[in-house]
């Protein structure tokens, strides 16, 4: 499994959002905080906006913060915002797998995966990352 760029940046943007919300955060104050390139950002949170992740603000006192609580938003909102459904084999979506013979398990295999990985990614919220609460669940 492959966790893209995108993903990555979407998640720690959206941690850097929610460690404080009693103000918009600049795309630049992220980018120094998070060590990202300050042009990804900036196209990440365009996706974050557009699915409602995020909000955002003009002017000199403009930024960005979230939309809904950290408790409210979950690693898979964050990974579908920025690259849409998350399994793929081979670059194709999973449903669209067809295996013959010997390899037809396959296709449930795969199946299983998703669902396991998408209970994860549905059950750590941001709120779970900020206060170590994912790592108690992975340890269990």
């Amino acid at each position: 499994m492959r966790i893209s760029a995108r993903a990555d940046y979407a998640i720690r943007v959206l941690l850097e959002l929610a460690a404080d919300t009693t103000r918009p955060i600049t795309c630049e104050a992220v980018a120094s905080t998070q060590d990202i390139p300050a042009r990804f950002i900036k196209a990440v949170l365009r996706d974050l906006r557009q699915a409602g992740l995020v909000r955002s603000q003009r002017g000199c006192e403009g930024g960005y913060w979230l939309a809904r609580a950290a408790a409210e938003i979950t690693v898979r909102d964050a990974v579908v915002a920025v690259d849409g459904e998350f399994l793929s084999v081979r670059g194709e979506p999973r449903p669209a797998l067809a295996y013959h013979g010997t390899a037809a398990g396959l296709a449930p295999f795969w199946s299983e995966v998703e669902s396991g990985l998408d209970a994860i990614l549905r059950a750590t919220t941001l709120a779970d990352l900020l206060t170590d609460a994912a790592a108690d669940r992975v340890a269990t």
